[in-house]
């Protein structure tokens, strides 16, 4: 019953965090995770020069136990839409992803509303898909 009850919780993956790691003197990582003032931090600083990068190799695990604790599980899964983002994010799949057919067209037609509609999903992604999974757990509870 306990395995089941935190199996239902994981909400983000300890390899996409690690695979977006790679990427994580960008930040892409700490994005993910739904970090997104020290995400943008590292993105400008390109992972505190480095430092703060290496040293969140270790601290992945402690980022992915948070993350499961603080956003609603349910249906979308948070990897699928954070790989859409990350790599396909300027052309809105992720946002059709998300059942959001006309901002997925408006990215598709304006290269991710000129880049900052994409930079705004990285700020918001994890709490957008949180909602969408309350509501609809308000509406079919």
């Amino acid at each position: 019953m306990t395995h089941t009850r935190i199996a239902a919780r994981d909400t983000h993956s300890k390899l996409i965090g690690y695979l977006l790691w790679l990427f994580g003197f960008l930040g892409a990582h700490r994005f993910y995770y739904g970090k997104p003032v020290t995400g943008t931090i590292w993105f400008f600083t390109l992972g505190l020069l480095g430092v703060g990068w290496l040293i969140d190799l270790f601290l992945i695990p402690s980022m992915d136990r948070q993350a499961d604790l603080r956003f609603q599980a349910g249906p979308t899964n948070y990897s699928l839409a954070w790989l859409l983002l990350t790599f396909l994010g300027v052309f809105g799949i992720h946002r059709f992803y998300l059942g959001k057919w006309l901002t997925g067209l408006v990215y598709l037609l304006t290269f991710g509303l000129f880049g900052l509609g994409v930079l705004y999903d990285f700020w918001t992604l994890n709490d957008q898909i949180s909602v969408r999974h309350a509501r609809r757990g308000i509406f079919n509870g």
